[in-house]
């Protein structure tokens, strides 16, 4: 969602640590509202972490 060419629209918030977007944006992005839902409020505590032991180098 972050990186690649479809990640229009999406940004990351560093207090909460989580992804956002519009809705319009999760709705295009995922078919069913019911499985963006999931995402939309779903916080990443480690994100930083797990990023750089997982990214590409």
């Amino acid at each position: 969602m972050l990186s690649g060419k479809d990640n229009s629209g999406f940004g990351w918030d560093e207090h909460k640590h989580m992804v956002v977007a519009e809705d319009a944006v999760w709705n295009s992005y995922i078919s069913s509202p019911k499985a963006a839902s999931q995402f939309r409020n779903c916080s990443f505590p480690y994100y930083d972490q797990l990023t750089s032991i997982y990214a590409k180098d």
